[in-house]
């Protein structure tokens, strides 16, 4: 038998028992996550909790899983959580910048980065570890490292 897919409202229940959860302890695995939601009566599967994860910019830094701050914290405090986690920055062709973070951490930097609005990125494509970032030109390229490197010293 099919499950149902969930209602907008179920969905949103679980997203935000997951923020709660995640805000009160660490927690190191989806089905973790999954046993604690049920805990707390929410009907929920890895798939599930997995596709909340994404689509709440939650990431996994270190051992546990991390969710992005809050739009109150602002992109200064952002910036101080996130400038832990770069290792290095380094322009790889004329169009393109390379980050190194902390292991688990580009994801949430390239989130970061996404939404920052600033006019240099093109776009973001991020690994474990590693992050790309596409500039129109050299140029774009060179303004786009300063700031980098001025967001998050080395």
């Amino acid at each position: 038998m099919n499950a149902m897919p969930a209602t907008i409202e179920t969905r949103q229940r679980r997203q935000q028992a997951i923020l709660a959860i995640l805000q009160r302890q660490p927690v190191q695995r989806q089905a973790e996550l999954v046993d604690l939601l049920q805990d707390e009566g929410i009907d929920a599967t890895q798939s599930s909790v997995s596709r909340d994860l994404q689509h709440l910019g939650v990431s996994k830094l270190g051992q546990a899983y991390h969710p992005q701050s809050g739009d109150d914290t602002g992109p200064r405090n952002d910036l101080d959580q996130l400038a832990g986690f770069v290792r290095d920055i380094q322009a790889a062709g004329p169009n393109l910048t390379v980050i190194n973070t902390a292991v688990g951490a580009a994801q949430r930097v390239a989130v970061f980065l996404d939404r920052s609005g600033w006019p240099e990125i093109v776009g973001t494509l991020s690994g474990d570890d590693t992050i790309f970032i596409a500039t129109r030109n050299g140029q774009a390229q060179r303004r786009l490292r300063t700031r980098l490197r001025s967001s998050f010293p080395e």
